[in-house]
């Protein structure tokens, strides 16, 4: 397997063997000690598939007090995904990274625990995968708004279908002054 590191700390970019033949293909989508190797230390305790439509957008997302690392892949159609580094200590404090994830190219990305994350959708539809390092719980779910202009996000889609929960999230400087009050 090849791991990009990106430009965020952290962050990783994997692109597993494929063994492709007329048959089709297989490839190894986790495997504990290999993934330590390069960086990806944490435990998953839970995982998670969505199922998106064509324009569909999800996020910006997180967990407060109870962080998730993600290893995200899409299992069917292509997403644009991104992760932006919500971490106050970070040099890359309010920076994005954004990539294709697809069935075609089966690139998977780590996005490690302190980071906003969410995708949109660019086939009709897509399967989703989330391999977490911590379990969800509902009440401690945080958000920022995934067109907030100070985080200048490049989305690929201009009018995409967002839920009425993802339209009500906070601005990135909301985010900002609620954690200089916690400090």
């Amino acid at each position: 397997m090849e791991v990009i590191e990106e430009p965020l700390p952290g962050l990783l970019v994997i692109k597993p063997d494929v063994y492709e033949d007329e048959r089709g293909f297989f490839l190894e989508t986790w495997q504990s000690e290999r993934y330590k190797e390069v960086g990806i230390e944490e435990d998953f305790v839970q995982d998670n598939w969505s199922r998106s439509t064509e324009s569909v957008l999800r996020g910006l997302h997180f967990q407060n007090e109870h962080p998730q690392g993600k290893l995200v892949s899409v299992r069917g159609g292509r997403v644009f995904d991104v992760a932006v580094d919500i971490r106050p200590e970070s040099e890359t404090f309010g920076e994005w990274y954004g990539n294709e994830l697809s069935v075609q190219n089966h690139l998977q990305m780590y996005i490690p625990p302190g980071f906003a994350h969410g995708f949109c959708v660019l086939s009709e539809i897509a399967d989703f995968n989330y391999k977490c390092t911590n379990y969800y719980y509902p009440k401690d779910e945080g958000g920022i708004v995934w067109n907030d202009p100070s985080l200048e996000i490049d989305w690929p889609l201009k009018n995409p279908i967002i839920s009425r929960k993802d339209k009500k999230l906070s601005s990135f400087e909301n985010f900002k002054k609620i954690i200089a009050e916690a400090e």
